[in-house]
């Protein structure tokens, strides 16, 4: 049977993820409203949404603020993740 403060420290821990999670999904929804602005801008100067050497700015900028312990290839896999998400919905 688990140790009681091993059970409280597990507790303490889930509402700690709840909190971040909470707090990641309010940046998600400013980014990808920010995304859609950015959207309407770049149908209006006749731009593509897709700019592949930006994409890769931003991976690189990110990479270079990483202090981990999340790996750069995770790191990559989770930003090109959100950025496909914006991308599709600025089409």
């Amino acid at each position: 049977m688990a140790q009681p403060n091993l059970v409280q420290e597990l507790k303490k821990k889930r509402k700690k993820i709840d909190l971040i999670d909470h707090k990641l999904l309010t940046l998600l929804n400013l980014r990808l409203r920010t995304a859609l602005k950015m959207g309407k801008i770049k149908k209006e100067m006749g731009k593509k949404v897709y700019d592949p050497k930006r994409e890769k700015e931003v991976l690189e900028r990110l990479k270079s603020k990483n202090k981990g312990p999340l790996k750069d290839k995770d790191l990559k896999e989770i930003f090109k993740t959100i950025m496909k998400v914006c991308r599709r919905s600025q089409m």
